[in-house]
């Protein structure tokens, strides 16, 4: 990988991260056909075209489905038991994950909950918050 597309890919995941630390989801809007989706997609699902505009999403959604971390593996130690979550976002076509912590038991997270994207952390990487 060049260099000078590096360099762009480290200031899309800088803006990514600040719309987090925000409560907003980052996302492309192709200037092609429309199309609009997670802004970590490099090229366009509908048309393969790689020219975007940035647009954001207040980062709120319903729970599609979700996976329990009961057993903390090495290097979380510092969060206990938590769930990796796919939630479909209010206003958006897209669905994201991210990291939501306290999650022991499916009963502490039926799908449809509602969450909220509450910060990044660069070890868990989105986090998560019920609402």
């Amino acid at each position: 990988m060049s260099e000078t597309k590096q360099h762009q890919q480290s200031l899309v995941s800088q803006k990514f991260i600040a719309s987090a630390k925000i409560g907003k989801i980052l996302a492309n809007r192709c200037l092609n056909c429309g199309f609009t989706m997670l802004e970590t997609i490099y090229f366009c699902e509908k048309c393969f075209s790689s020219t975007f505009q940035h647009v954001e999403f207040d980062g709120v959604g319903k729970v599609v489905t979700f996976t329990i971390q009961a057993v903390t593996p090495e290097g979380f130690e510092d969060v206990g038991s938590y769930a990796w979550v796919v939630f479909k976002m209010d206003n958006a076509s897209f669905r994201v994950s991210g990291f939501l912590p306290g999650i022991v038991t499916p009963a502490d997270l039926p799908i449809g909950s509602r969450v909220r994207v509450s910060d990044y952390d660069p070890k868990h990487g989105l986090l998560l918050k019920k609402i």
